[in-house]
């Protein structure tokens, strides 16, 4: 139910503008981070970024799974979701735009399913099964890791900031690890949403545009 009475208050402001500001760090770093030719430097910025910002800012979610989770276990107002999500895509997209602007190339900008090397010649007009099956496996451990990470954000939304954003950092991380060689581990569909609108690479994106099924307990969970 919209409650219109939400936009004078100052508590909904201050929360959306932590959305916004916890998703601008948190892509921009993980962005910063998928430069480099390690592959678990992004997930170690992911994981130490969420850890510090539930720490810090009061554990927003910066991440739209998390917070339709939340709306729709009627936890979070439709009007903070809304301001909230706005927030998060805007950021993302800004870090993205930012992160295009200063990276030598921005190939590694945006999460990919992985697939074999395709064979030279014309691209067939439908997906090959191949390619179709390295998507099923991609989604399943992408479902897989956002599960994980909505459980630890859910599970530690009582604890004290220290505990919860070691136990919540440690999620993404581990997430990022076990998805990332077949989905890029993303688990926060603003991450690649944002990448993908700059950079106008579609491909395969659906695969990150998956919400946790698991219901929260508090409305105040942290990054992912």
């Amino acid at each position: 139910v919209l409650c219109p009475q939400e936009l004078r208050s100052g508590c909904f402001w201050r929360g959306v503008l932590a959305e916004a500001a916890a998703t601008l760090i948190f892509v921009g770093v993980v962005l910063g981070a998928s430069a480099a030719s390690e592959p678990l430097a992004p997930a170690l910025a992911a994981g130490l970024v969420a850890g510090v910002l539930a720490c810090t800012l009061g554990a927003p979610q910066a991440n739209p799974a998390l917070t339709l989770a939340l709306l729709c276990t009627r936890k979070l107002s439709a009007l903070r979701a809304a301001a909230g999500l706005l927030a998060q895509c805007t950021s993302a997209v800004l870090a993205s735009a930012a992160a295009r602007l200063v990276l030598p190339d921005d190939a590694g900008l945006v999460t990919r399913v992985s697939v074999t090397v395709p064979v030279p010649g014309p691209r067939p007009r439908s997906p090959s099964p191949c390619r179709r099956r390295h998507a099923e496996a991609a989604l399943s451990w992408q479902t897989f890791a956002t599960f994980q990470l909505a459980l630890a954000a859910f599970a530690t939304a009582d604890q004290t900031a220290p505990h919860g954003g070691l136990a919540l950092g440690s999620a993404v991380a581990a997430g990022a690890l076990a998805a990332g060689p077949f989905s890029g581990g993303s688990m926060n569909p603003a991450r690649s949403l944002g990448p993908a609108i700059v950079t106008g690479t579609w491909d395969d994106h659906w695969v990150s545009r998956r919400r946790p099924r698991l219901p929260p307990r508090e409305p105040s969970v942290g990054t992912g």
